[in-house]
């Protein structure tokens, strides 16, 4: 074992470096410049710019699919409103609510980022959701605090009440004479109607919609972060036009194709090559698939890992009414509440947009159109996903 790994190592040290700055390509890395997003960055500038005269800008919503620069454009502009600011009051705090798990943890991380006083400091367990967010707002208040709240994949804060989001877009007046002012950040361009009327009024008050990239947009942004991440001449152009390619079928997904960037390279200098060729690219690109799949699967509540396993049943396909109905003795097996057919239709439909599930429209002829549902993930992919839970390996 360990004269493998010495192999492994030895290995590395004599071969060639193609990287020269790895963390240009990860996802944290906002570099000076964004292409293509000019008028968007331009647009989240002037809503939050009158913090910088003491006032509470609009709170503000950014929309569009993963990898359309949402992220990047929210966390440069604060980034720059904070160095503008001559008062010092400007604090800004970064939430992925997806990551966080929990509104708790969520809280905590804004919580993080203040001047808590020790006796208002925020555990990690142990307080209600209510404590937590009166604690934060009595610390805005105390120092008069301009809180720019970033909060990415803000939807995982209401999957099950938008309770702590209604407190916050209404805090004026615990929070005076400080602010605290949402950015809030989803891929989902329907997130809005999972919102109650009375948060909807108070929260979207200026919405910015984010395009995806086209092929010749995602070239053109990767040739530039090709130059900061990676030795010169290293990359051919022809790897790099195949990145973009492979990128721009998945949408116009700019995160996807900056990952496949840095995995080409990985798999190029562990495989001994003076350079990023497209073998390599395209061995990089069937990692992510395989990983991305593996992640959304292990990210799936509970009922929708139940329904893929229903899926799993049938090899060649099924309707929807054969599929509820495994689903339904699965559930009951598991002694877990079954949901109605019209919820399960939702979250096959939510299955077909991850791409774990096609839910196809076929024509019976005479006899109408059914849907056609098939499960898109290998066997050995699922079991091995599902091997961590016993009671699901052993439905499947």
């Amino acid at each position: 074992m360990s004269d493998s790994v010495d192999a492994i190592f030895n290995k590395t040290k004599k071969g060639k470096a193609l990287f020269q700055n790895r963390n240009a390509l990860s996802t944290e890395f906002v570099p000076d410049h964004l292409p293509f997003r000019e008028s968007q960055t331009e647009n989240v500038a002037q809503v939050l710019s009158p913090a910088l005269l003491g006032s509470k800008p609009s709170n503000l919503l950014l929309y569009g699919k993963t990898g359309t620069g949402k992220t990047a454009v929210a966390t440069f502009v604060v980034h720059k409103l904070r160095t503008q600011d001559d008062t010092k009051q400007i604090v800004t705090a970064y939430v992925n609510c997806r990551l966080a798990g929990t509104e708790y943890l969520t809280l905590a991380r804004i919580a993080e980022a203040l001047p808590m006083d020790k006796d208002k400091r925020i555990p990690l367990t142990g307080l209600s959701l209510s404590e937590v967010s009166s604690r934060i707002f009595d610390t805005i208040s105390k120092h008069a605090i301009h809180l720019i709240l970033v909060l990415d994949e803000i939807d995982y804060l209401v999957e099950s009440t938008d309770e702590t989001l209604y407190k916050f877009t209404r805090s004026g007046e615990d929070t005076a004479p400080g602010f605290l002012t949402i950015v809030g950040i989803s891929n989902d361009l329907r997130f809005k109607e999972r919102l109650g009327a009375r948060v909807l009024s108070s929260l979207g008050e200026e919405e910015i919609i984010f395009p995806p990239y086209t092929m010749e947009e995602l070239r053109s942004i990767l040739e530039e972060r090709t130059k900061i991440a990676f030795r010169a001449g290293v990359i051919p152009q022809s790897t790099i036009n195949l990145c973009a390619a492979l990128a721009a079928s998945e949408h116009g997904d700019a995160r996807r194709a900056i990952d496949m960037l840095r995995v080409a390279g990985d798999v190029a200098e562990r495989d001994g090559r003076q350079s990023v060729d497209e073998d390599s690219m395209r061995k990089a690109s069937e990692k992510i698939e395989r990983d991305a799949v593996e992640v959304a699967l292990h990210s799936l509540p509970l009922q929708n890992k139940m329904i893929i396993i229903a899926a799993s049943k049938f090899p060649g396909g099924t309707n929807t009414g054969e599929l509820y109905l495994t689903y339904v003795n699965i559930a009951k097996k598991s002694s877990v509440e079954v949901l109605t057919q019209r919820r399960v239709s939702g979250i096959i439909a939510e299955l077909d947009t991850l791409g774990l599930l096609e839910a196809a429209i076929v024509s019976k002829g005479r006899k109408g159109r059914t849907k056609r549902i098939k499960l898109l993930v290998d066997d050995d992919t699922l079991r091995r996903v599902i091997g961590d839970d016993a009671e699901l390996l052993e439905l499947h």
